[in-house]
């Protein structure tokens, strides 16, 4: 049958050169053609099929890296940690596939607009609230790693490491997280545009990557001081495999901005992408199991949130691996910043009616506003959250809705949509596993989010 899509979309839909709504949430390696119903699906977009896996990866690897060998210490060692992988990588896979079919079907170029276009107008404004709190708690974390490594990196550099942070005041976490956000995050927050994104693409790549191989290094060859620990072998209750999805979700979430990927190939076709984003998330798949696995061996139980933070603080290999998650956390949070700013400011804009053409003094104003805002609440936030596995376990739940729930009630909405006089086994199958999937969704992002609530939280 045919698709027909809701129209809902185009009622509320604001001008096409609505700023930075164009390049929503686009990955920073990507580079596409303007939207036009006759450039949709001519292959018109830039990019191969190889360079299209190198993106989803450099989408999916980040600094949720650190969290995943205390994820497999949570959900109660490696087999179980390595099964819940495989399980959930499967609806992941299929997700990102559902997208792309989604996309071809509503001619829409960005994840909010393809979930707008086909599911109508409350999943639409759900889905950009999502990832305005998304991305505001993802700045959250990546102050807190900041926190985290510009400690053990005092720590190494002062005359008394452990009591690096009781005699000076410079020393201090509050403040040395502060002066760092001020003076470097914030300057580039500013900026409507941000150009520098293919470069914080490839440092964010080589960062990942060497943070692994040393991970994966002190395993082999582990240090002559380390004491043996305790290595759990089974979850404590079988409810505790689930306290390692929010970590699973988070690292794994390149949902957002894979629908850009997809449209910037030179064959936006959605065979070709399924081949595409399971190379993507193998690849990503051996880089999260190795960190996890190899960090977890190594301290067992006792693995700290950061697993960077497990390390000494004099340690060599492992300081240059902070410097590189530092340096990856500066350049990273701008974009995430960015991303969250379009999203209020596409909100501001539909619902005043006001084009951005009428509107250019203003916005200036607005967008200084809203960085001040942002910036200020995610740094005061950071600073007396300063165990990143809390946001994580919060925002982990959100970013389940974006690799289930929306992509299932994206392909609900298409299958019903479709007109057709007899129903197929394979339209029943299709609708049944939408629905498996918002449902499987909705379940660990409750979970994950009471627990955060209830335990994590008011701990």
């Amino acid at each position: 049958g045919t698709g027909s899509i809701n129209s809902d979309y185009k009622d509320w839909e604001w001008s096409a050169d609505a700023g930075e709504r164009a390049r929503l949430l686009q990955s920073p390696s990507v580079e596409t053609v303007p939207k036009t119903g006759e450039s949709q699906g001519n292959g018109l977009g830039a990019t191969s099929a190889l360079g299209a896996v190198f993106i989803v990866v450099n989408a999916a690897l980040g600094a949720g890296l650190l969290n995943f060998p205390a994820a497999f210490s949570m959900a109660g060692g490696v087999a179980a940690g390595i099964v819940l992988q495989m399980c959930m990588l499967i609806f992941i896979i299929g997700g990102l596939v559902i997208l792309a079919y989604c996309s071809q079907a509503s001619n829409e170029r960005t994840y909010q607009e393809v979930v707008w276009a086909v599911c109508g107008k409350v999943p639409g404004v759900l889905c950009e609230v999502a990832i305005a709190v998304y991305t505001f708690g993802t700045c959250i974390a990546f102050l807190i790693i900041i926190g985290d490594q510009e400690d053990k990196i005092i720590a190494a550099l002062v005359t008394e490491p452990e009591e690096a942070g009781s005699g000076r005041w410079y020393t201090d976490r509050k403040f040395t997280i502060s002066i760092t956000a001020f003076l470097l995050i914030l300057p580039l927050s500013i900026p409507k545009e941000i150009g520098f994104q293919k470069y914080a693409s490839s440092l964010s790549v080589i960062g990942t990557w060497y943070v692994t191989a040393v991970i994966i290094i002190k395993y082999i060859w582990p240090d002559k001081e380390l004491v043996p620990v305790e290595i759990p072998t089974s979850p404590s209750t079988w409810t505790a495999v689930f306290n390692a999805m929010p970590t699973i979700c988070f690292g794994f979430q390149c949902h957002v901005s894979s629908v850009p990927v997809f449209n910037s190939m030179k064959q936006p076709e959605v065979k070709t992408w399924g081949a595409v984003v399971t190379a993507a998330m193998v690849i990503a798949l051996f880089v999260y199991t190795g960190t996890g696995v190899c960090g977890f061996l190594t301290f067992g139980a006792s693995v700290e949130q950061d697993v960077l933070l497990s390390y000494p603080s004099n340690d060599i290999p492992v300081a240059l691996a902070r410097a590189f998650i530092i340096l990856c956390v500066l350049t990273s949070y701008p974009i995430l910043h960015f991303c969250g700013r379009a999203v209020l400011e596409g909100l501001w804009l539909r619902y005043t009616g006001v084009t951005v053409e009428e509107d250019v003094v203003r916005e200036r104003r607005r967008r200084l506003l809203q960085t001040i805002s942002w910036f200020l609440l995610t740094l005061l936030l950071a600073l007396f959250i300063p165990d990143i596995g809390k946001v994580i376990s919060v925002i982990g739940g959100l970013a389940a809705c974006f690799i289930f729930v929306f992509p299932g009630l994206c392909l609900i909405q298409a299958k019903l949509s479709e007109i057709q006089e007899t129903r197929a086994i394979s339209w029943w199958a299709m609708v049944s596993y939408g629905v498996f999937m918002v449902t499987l969704g909705a379940f660990i992002f409750g979970q994950t989010t009471a627990n955060a609530i209830f335990v994590d939280l008011t701990a």
